[in-house]
């Protein structure tokens, strides 16, 4: 059916539906309170509240037929990649052209790297660009906060060495909350390979700031030395581990920051700490099973529980990390608007 105007009843909805949750956007947008991310502890609890509200807004119109907002427009977003992501990198530069900026993607991994430039060097020639909003993911833990203090415009780290990875702890948040209505009161099991987890490390700062508690369950020689001030229960035995929480999250074996043989195999990982129906059982009724990818099936995870969706948030996360790097972006232009 089409109407007067020459819109169909359905274009014409999904316009109105547009409109109110552009105007619904424009209300919940916040200037971020620092002018980087780099950190959880950049945010306060009301302050990663509102993110998650406004991250809710975007979940919505993400789902809607009509997705590109002007919100970013004659902002440049700069995504900047010193290690391998698929996730992280592409659901940044979908977050920034579904906000209407122009995005560029670099890899100097291969290029300046590989010629012997340093970080400063390149913050230099970045910064020389004029970029708005810059996406740093490097294997240096600190890297960000650095590239932070050489340029202009806002950086957000999306990965630095073992140290941080803000923007996935608020996703996997945000993935529990639509989940179970809210964080607070939960119990979550961070599993797995947590020494060199920066994924982890955010997610016990954001989800204890939330109100939930936190358990690290994982082999001694994959925890951090420190852990026991993280203010986190710690366990060694999987099945103790999981007794009773609402959430599992597992961690990749990351074999590629370990020096030495810190697992005997990753068979014998399995074994012992890879997530399987008889290990799940333990938890408590309604669980959920979180994975920040890539997975490895059969080593941290088997595959009937990842891909079973009465129990897995796995795909939620994906959808959820645009939604919540919209929501970043959108307050850090704020914040740079009302520089």
């Amino acid at each position: 059916m089409t109407s007067l105007n020459g819109h169909s009843t359905l274009e014409r909805r999904f316009m109105t539906e547009l409109a109110q949750g552009l105007d619904d956007v424009r209300t919940r947008t916040f200037p971020f309170p620092r002018r980087h991310c780099i950190s959880v502890l950049d945010l306060n609890r009301p302050q990663a509240e509102q993110l998650l509200d406004l991250a809710d807004v975007f979940v919505g119109l993400n789902r809607q037929k009509a997705k590109k907002l002007d919100l970013l427009k004659g902002r440049t977003l700069m995504n900047l990649f010193f290690e391998n992501s698929t996730r992280t990198q592409s659901s940044f530069e979908l977050a920034g052209k579904r906000l209407g900026a122009d995005v560029v993607n670099m890899s100097p991994r291969a290029s300046s790297m590989s010629k012997g430039e340093t970080l400063i060097d390149t913050a230099v020639t970045l910064n020389a660009m004029k970029p708005d909003l810059l996406v740093v993911r490097h294997p240096s833990s600190g890297a960000a906060a650095l590239l932070a203090q050489k340029v202009d415009g806002s950086v957000i780290n999306a990965g630095d060495g073992q140290h941080e990875h803000p923007t996935q702890a608020l996703l996997d948040a945000l993935s529990m909350r639509r989940a179970f209505g809210s964080v607070e009161g939960l119990t979550v099991a961070i599993c797995g390979d947590v020494l060199h987890s920066r994924v982890a490390r955010s997610n016990v700062i954001l989800l204890q700031m939330l109100g939930a508690r936190v358990r690290l369950v994982g082999p001694p020689t994959l925890m951090p030395a420190g852990a026991d001030r993280w203010a986190a229960d710690i366990h060694h035995d999987m099945r103790e581990g999981i007794d009773g929480v609402d959430v599992v999250m597992m961690l990749r074996l990351q074999l590629e920051r370990m020096t030495g043989a810190l697992v005997p195999s990753t068979r014998e990982y399995f074994r012992f700490f890879g997530l399987d129906r008889e290990k799940l059982a333990r938890a408590a009724p309604g669980v959920r099973v979180m994975h920040p990818g890539p997975m490895n099936r059969g080593v941290e995870i088997d595959s009937d529980i990842a891909d079973d969706l009465a129990v897995s948030l796995i795909q939620d996360q994906v959808e959820m990390g645009v939604a919540v790097r919209m929501a970043v972006l959108s307050a850090l232009a704020a914040r740079l608007d009302n520089a």
